[in-house]
C-alpha cells in the first residue's frame, strides 16, 4: 500500500511498491490541464497533469505517454494496473529497478 512519510526537511515521499515484474507507482491524475507533466506530490502519489479529457481512455493513454517520457522508459513498460475510471491510479513500471524510479522521481520533484 502506498503511503507517504515525512523526510527530515518535512517533504513528502512517494512510496513505491515492489511487484514481481517491476515497480508499482501511485499516480494522482489531473486531466484537462493546460500543461502536461509532473506537477508534484499529492497524498502519497505522483501528481501528473495531462491535456486529454477523462473519456474513452484518452487521459489514461496520455498518462502512459507522460510517465514513459519523464521516467525515461519505453511506453510498453508502463501499464495501468488499477484506477482506470478514477483520478487515483496505480501504474506498473515493468523491468524497472525501484532505486532508479525513486531517483528519477526525486529529480522530478526537485525540479518543480
Amino acid at each position: 500500500m502506498s503511503q507517504t512519510r515525512p523526510t527530515p526537511r518535512g517533504e513528502r515521499v512517494i512510496q513505491l511498491a515492489d511487484h514481481a515484474q517491476g515497480v508499482v507507482l501511485p499516480v494522482k491524475a489531473q486531466p484537462r490541464a493546460r500543461r502536461p507533466g509532473v506537477v508534484g506530490e499529492q497524498g502519497g502519489a505522483l501528481k501528473v497533469a495531462v491535456a486529454a479529457p477523462p473519456e474513452d481512455g484518452k487521459a489514461n493513454a496520455a498518462l502512459i505517454e507522460v510517465l514513459a517520457k519523464v521516467l525515461e522508459v519505453r511506453r510498453s513498460q508502463v501499464e495501468l494496473l488499477s484506477g482506470s475510471g478514477s483520478r487515483d491510479k496505480k501504474f506498473l513500471i515493468r523491468g524497472a529497478a525501484r532505486a532508479s524510479i525513486e531517483g528519477r522521481i526525486s529529480e522530478l520533484i526537485r525540479e518543480l
